[in-house]
């Protein structure tokens, strides 16, 4: 079964992709207000953005728990902050004191891994580290006197106590895990539970699903077949034109940044990223309503590409991915408040319900006339 998530940046400065929030940020009370806003609106949680110079996700999302009934966090965290078994003790006391809300996001990308004195920089050992990492939380929280030598980390018979909640069930907070490289592919198809992707086109995505599964036979996975999520914009309007027309508003603004940021930020992406970026090149709007031009002006991750159209519309669109085997969705959209109650009230109701047929000629008409070039 899957998920309906927002998005929590969870940061202390103002102006996240453009949020005009400006008080707040940092402070238990503004999160605690996204957070109840997601239970109000219909959503299951909220990711929980990470990253050097941000308040601690584990933090936050314990602060959290304690302060909702429904809310499930996706606690983003890296195998560089943490050894293994202290995030397996973490996790399953927070499980078991929120009565199994806990979603984990395990991030294997550099951040400012010098700050923290995480050493290790090349990405191929990174995903091997990770996938140890995996390794070693599974058997914690499901065996007693573990004893694990592996090449990172080794432990010496440990049990993790308290257990997940509903453990002799054979359940543990879910695993969600990203990466397009073949290195991360291997992570997910082996110890993940869902893996994530961007806002690709379809045949992106079904191709790397395609992938993915054959993947998992070829490695001999061991565990419940791979889930897979989509994390992505959404940008919902009444109708196609208030929804296009805020797209290109929005746009503008983003224009108007320094292009020297936006320079640098592409030569410092993942293979994920870059796929992203690259799919500008295939044109402005691909499939129905997934807008590639925020990528030429410094969108990242969820940001690079956004759904656009009436709630129908990128319901419509999010039911094709579901067709493929997605089930789990990241949403987002700017600003936070604003649009959890928006995209929650208008488009999670319509998920629920069948898709409709593909969108005809008028709407590809429509969208393709909604060209970066108006902001070169």
């Amino acid at each position: 079964m899957g998920e309906h998530l927002w998005y929590i940046p969870n940061t202390v400065e103002p102006g996240h992709r453009g949020d005009d929030t400006v008080e707040g940020w940092g402070t238990l009370d503004h999160s605690t207000e996204l957070a109840r806003a997601v239970e109000d609106h219909g959503w299951a949680g909220a990711l929980l953005g990470t990253g050097w110079g941000r308040p601690d996700t584990f933090t936050v999302a314990a602060s959290l728990a304690a302060r909702t009934t429904t809310f499930k966090p996706l606690i983003a965290i890296r195998p560089g902050y943490w050894h293994p078994a202290n995030f397996a003790s973490a996790a399953a006391s927070l499980d078991r004191l929120s009565e199994g809300r806990v979603l984990v996001n395990i991030v294997s990308g550099l951040d400012d891994a010098a700050s923290y004195g995480d050493g290790e920089f090349d990405p191929g050992r990174r995903y091997e580290r990770t996938l140890e990492f995996l390794r070693l939380v599974r058997r914690l929280w499901n065996d007693e006197e573990v004893t694990f030598r592996g090449e990172y980390y080794r432990v010496e018979n440990s049990t993790v106590r308290p257990r997940p909640w509903r453990a002799e069930e054979g359940r543990h907070p879910r695993l969600y895990f990203g990466g397009a490289s073949p290195a991360a592919e291997r992570v997910a198809a082996q110890e993940a539970d869902v893996q994530l992707f961007w806002g690709e086109p379809l045949d992106g995505v079904a191709e790397r699903i395609d992938r993915l599964r054959t993947l998992s036979d070829r490695v001999g996975r061991s565990h419940r077949p791979l889930e897979f999520g989509l994390r992505v914009t959404t940008l919902v309007r009444d109708t196609t034109e208030d929804a296009w027309r805020a797209a290109e508003e929005k746009l503008g603004r983003m224009a108007r940044q320094d292009p020297r940021a936006r320079e640098a930020f592409r030569r410092g992406t993942a293979a994920g990223q870059r796929r992203l970026l690259d799919l500008a090149d295939r044109g402005d709007v691909l499939d129905s309503c997934l807008y590639t031009a925020p990528g030429r002006y410094g969108g990242g991750g969820a940001g690079t590409t956004w759904l656009v159209g009436s709630a129908r519309e990128v319901a419509d669109a999010l039911h094709r991915y579901r067709e493929l085997g997605v089930t789990h969705f990241v949403l987002s959209d700017t600003p936070y408040r604003q649009e959890i109650a928006r995209v929650g009230d208008a488009l999670l109701p319509l998920l629920t319900e069948p898709a409709a047929p593909p969108a005809g000629s008028a709407l590809r008409r429509l969208s393709a006339a909604h060209s970066s070039e108006a902001f070169a």
